[in-house]
């Protein structure tokens, strides 16, 4: 059966909307059996350029975008978002309640979710991060990964729950953040307080090359987690993600996947000269 999937989203940079793009590229390709029901932005036209674009590129493939400002709900209430928490998830079940996804994914959300919001959806996200690693937005994660000079990096899928960027992984892939390329800026870094390195921004090549990694891999592994739940090899009962026998499914190291899907991608990719 076709797996019928949320995407929820505020759309705003490339990473979000890359991610989208691969999931469709999948399932026009007939490698990802699903379709992606409805995308809910919690940014409405007019925004942001980034939210722009993705509602044009849900609305290309006939996808309904179902937008409610996050901004707009708290400054006409009075106060930031997170006194209006609960009655902004309300009122965004209220607008999703014609949908019935199997399964939701967060792919740039930037708001916390209410339990309310939890028990209506199950949702899956992706962290920047291996399973052990740091919490939090991509940025810090990345500068954390700079200041404890980590060896290696990763991301991981987990189901959403109350507590945030910790609930139970699905699925992983790590990377190693030393090679050919990372470790010439590692050298110029060396030495420098991270205090130092913040100041010069996320256009340094250290910060750059980390993030550049990432993104290499982050929507693979949201497509191969999602391929996982459409072909019964994994599903959520009750509350917690089960393997086809029915038992607690321990998280996937879907590593030598990615890095294969990766090889893959070099090899097709037709080299440019300049001339």
């Amino acid at each position: 059966m076709t797996l019928r999937l949320g995407w929820f989203t505020a759309g705003r940079g490339p990473g979000s909307r890359g991610m989208f793009q691969h999931v469709l590229h999948a399932i026009a390709g007939g490698t990802l059996d699903a379709r992606i029901e409805f995308v809910f932005m919690h940014r409405e036209r007019g925004e942001g350029d980034g939210s722009d674009a993705f509602m044009d590129l849900a609305a290309s493939h006939g996808i309904p975008v179902v937008a409610l400002s996050s901004r707009r709900f708290a400054t006409e209430r009075g106060g930031p978002l997170s006194l209006h928490r609960e009655a902004f998830d309300a009122k965004a079940i209220e607008l999703l309640a014609p949908y019935r996804p199997d399964l939701c994914v967060l792919a740039g959300y930037l708001l916390i979710m209410s339990p309310a919001m939890t028990r209506a959806f199950i949702h899956v996200n992706l962290h920047p991060a291996l399973p052990d690693g740091p919490i939090g937005l991509w940025h810090e994660v990345i500068w954390w990964l700079i200041e404890q000079r980590a060896a290696e990096g990763g991301a991981f899928m987990f189901k959403v729950t109350d507590e945030l960027d910790r609930g139970p992984a699905i699925s992983y892939t790590r990377y190693a953040l030393r090679g050919p390329e990372l470790d010439p800026p590692w050298r110029d870094a060396h030495g420098t307080p991270i205090a130092d390195l913040r100041a010069r921004g996320e256009e340094q090549p250290l910060f750059a090359v980390i993030r550049r990694e990432g993104l290499r891999r982050e929507p693979l592994l949201v497509t191969a987690t999602l391929r996982l739940f459409a072909g019964g090899e994994l599903r959520v009962r009750d509350g917690r993600v089960v393997d086809e026998a029915g038992n607690p499914a321990t998280a996937r190291d879907l590593t030598s996947d990615i890095e294969a899907a990766l090889a893959r991608k070099a090899s097709a990719t037709p080299a440019c000269y300049s001339g």
